[in-house]
Parts: structure tokens; C-alpha cells; sequence
């Protein structure tokens, strides 16, 4: 049961993320993003990774790290949803994740070998999702989210990120 997540699906806030992708079918975005993110990061060097466009924001090495971790939760959801599991997980606290990341000392292309293969692990999981586990659900950061909701806010996660990295750090 793929399609669009439906505003029932998500909090209100997720549609930030759900609605910067297009389509019915998530899996070509999140394949292409792979792709188109991998060729931006390829222009990124070492140095310029440290980049940060005002002192108080993140570089560029703390984004993708910060996309990284965020995706990672975000499959962890959606692997815990759709195998039927309907405890509800806590909320995930992006400063206190990045705090701890010590991404500025992690080299640019070890970032950048992360997000590949999270990515990948992201596309391997939704690929072999059955159908019935798209309309799967639970509660997440104290709200209702299905697996479709979590694929869409993946890939709409990133895509706001990028946006960000190709206006202001690029």
C-alpha cells in the first residue's frame, strides 16, 4: 500500500518534510537522492567541509552527519512499525545527538561513506517491505505515524537539508 501518506498518517509538522517530495512512489526519490546527494558531496572538499555560514550554525560535516543520524532513526521507526511492534518510541533531540556526534572531527569522505550506506540501508529496507506494512503505524515522538509517513519524511528530510546546503553553504 504505497501512495502519499495521508494527513492522518503524520504530525502536522512531518508535512514539512512529506510534502518536498513528488509522487505516488517514494522508492525512485529516495534512490535519486542517493544519487544527486552523493554528486554534491563529491564537490565538497575536505577543507570546505568545516565550512559554517554564520558561527552559531552547524558545518557542513555536522549536516550530513545530522541527516545521517536523523534518517537512521527515522528506519529504525518504520522497521519497528512495520514488524508489528506498537510500544511507543521516545522522541529524537537533533542537539543533543549532534552534541554528541563529534562530526567535526569525523574526515569529510567518512561523512559522506555514512550517508551512502545508511542510504542504502534505508532503500534495502522499504524495498522489501510487504505491502500491508506501508499502512502500518505506531506512536513516535508522542504522535500517529505509519511507515509510508517515515518514507516520505526520509526523503523530504533530505531534501530540505540539501536546499539548505545548496543556498547557504554552497
Amino acid at each position: 500500500m504505497r501512495g502519499r501518506p495521508q494527513a492522518s498518517e503524520a504530525a502536522s509538522y512531518y508535512f514539512a518534510y512529506i510534502d518536498r517530495v513528488t509522487g505516488d512512489d517514494v522508492l525512485p526519490v529516495l534512490a535519486r537522492q542517493l544519487d544527486e546527494t552523493l554528486a554534491w558531496c563529491a564537490a565538497v572538499t575536505d577543507e570546505r567541509s568545516r565550512f559554517r555560514y554564520a558561527p552559531d550554525k552547524w558545518s557542513i560535516r555536522q549536516v550530513l552527519n545530522h541527516i545521517s543520524d536523523t534518517e537512521r532513526v527515522f528506519a529504525f521507526r518504520a522497521l519497528w512499525f512495520a514488524r508489528g511492534f506498537s510500544i511507543p518510541l521516545p522522541s529524537f533531540d537533533q542537539t543533543v545527538a549532534a552534541a554528541g556526534a563529534g562530526a567535526d572531527s569525523v574526515p569529510w569522505a567518512a561523512h559522506v561513506e555514512d550517508f551512502r550506506r545508511v542510504r542504502l540501508a534505508t532503500l534495502s529496507l522499504f524495498q522489501h517491505l510487504p505491502s500491508d506494512a506501508w499502512a502500518r503505524g505506531g506512536v513516535a515522538s508522542d504522535h500517529h505515524v505509519t511507515v509510508r509517513a517515515l518514507a516520505y519524511v526520509i526523503a523530504g528530510h533530505l531534501a530540505h537539508h540539501m536546499a539548505v546546503l545548496s543556498e547557504r553553504y554552497a
